[in-house]
């Protein structure tokens, strides 16, 4: 029988919520911090596939989860010029579960806040661990409001420029900017959408529905030189983007007026090939496997990730040892998700060969649904 242990997570996002319910769940006593103190996420959505229908058994939230999202069967893909090519079914996982969901990005954000709190866990907003102690018998915190723990062990789910990666992997890789950018914008659903649609090209897009009111578009984007966007000119810079994209595309962007609802950020990959811990510090998410959104797969993986994390830890008297572990049944799993988004997004801005798009999100279907 495992003995409960005193968990610090840093980090309120998808990897750092999902690891305090997974903990929680198994015993542990959780405590959550987040620097943001109004805990806020953007209003566009999200894609979660059917392995992340399946995982989120595991957090005791898949019935809320189902009902706020809109579940989907298939991925839909489609040429530049707007002609539909394949719709490639999904494998379904969970039986009586569809296999796919979109979902609005605060709608799941609200889910995994309130099963956080309800597994016990504590959580303190507008904080950050100045100082992480790694004792050899426990981790000694000193926080940013003058406070201090100690810890059995701590988690880094910071994020893709992680504060915690920084401080105890210095010398491991770090975000690299892709050469594209990802626009997102919230629109009417379509009820002809009824799944991901996916088009091809130099400017790739997809359409998902969030619920049945609501879908959102992504679009990725060369983006060279790194540009910055004013946020007056977001929205006539998105409509730009899609001139001369497939006609149906081209008809939504006349809705794109509103600054405040679009999202845009640089894409930034990374995979740290080293260990994904030291002593009793681990990483999980985009602190150590940062993807772009080709495949729709990065709050999955984190997700996967906490799941595993908390069954090594019972798993394991020895934290190190389970460390290990972790990050040994997690690797090849995420950096094929990393890689192949990356192979995808060098394909579209022409630094590296086209992907067919079809034949990679059957094989993303296959790989996903081996067992975590």
């Amino acid at each position: 029988m495992h003995v409960p242990k005193d968990v610090l997570i840093i980090g309120g996002g998808i990897g750092g919520l999902s690891s305090a319910i997974a903990l929680g769940q198994h015993g542990h006593r959780v405590t959550v911090i987040e620097r943001d103190p109004e805990w806020s996420v953007y209003g566009v959505g999200i894609t979660q596939q059917a392995n992340v229908v399946r995982a989120v058994a595991d957090l005791g939230i898949r019935d809320d989860y189902l009902a706020a999202g809109f579940g989907f069967d298939a991925v839909e893909i489609y040429a530049p010029n707007g002609t539909r090519v394949a719709r490639v079914p999904s494998p379904r996982l969970a039986e009586g579960y569809p296999p796919n969901l979109g979902m609005g990005r605060p709608a799941l954000h609200d889910l995994l806040a309130r099963r956080t709190q309800a597994v016990g866990a504590e959580v303190r907003l507008g904080v950050t661990a100045d100082r992480i102690t790694d004792t050899g018998a426990a981790v000694d915190v000193d926080f940013s409001n003058g406070t201090s723990g100690t810890y059995d062990f701590v988690v880094g789910a910071d994020g893709v420029y992680s504060q915690t990666r920084a401080a105890i992997l210095p010398d491991s890789e770090t975000p690299e900017f892709t050469g594209q950018g990802v626009w997102r914008y919230n629109f009417p659903r379509d009820p002809e959408v009824d799944c991901l649609r996916a088009f091809n090209g130099p400017t790739g897009i997809g359409l998902v529905p969030m619920n049945p009111d609501v879908m959102y578009m992504f679009v990725t984007t060369p983006e060279p030189g790194n540009p910055r966007y004013p946020h007056e000119e977001l929205a006539a810079a998105m409509r730009a983007k899609l001139a001369g994209t497939a006609p149906y595309i081209t008809s939504l962007a006349e809705q794109i007026t509103d600054n405040d609802g679009v999202v845009y950020r640089p894409l930034e990959g990374m995979m740290v090939r080293g260990p994904w811990h030291k002593g009793r510090v681990v990483l999980l998410g985009d602190a150590v496997h940062a993807t772009t959104p080709h495949l729709g797969q990065g709050g999955g993986m984190a997700i996967e990730d906490s799941i595993v994390l908390a069954e090594e830890v019972d798993a394991h008297a020895d934290i190190e040892q389970a460390f290990a572990a972790y990050r040994q049944r997690r690797f090849d799993r995420c950096d094929y998700i990393v890689s192949t988004s990356l192979a995808i997004c060098f394909g579209q801005i022409g630094r590296g060969p086209p992907v067919d798009m079809t034949k990679v999100t059957r094989e993303m279907f296959e790989v996903t649904a081996q067992p975590i």
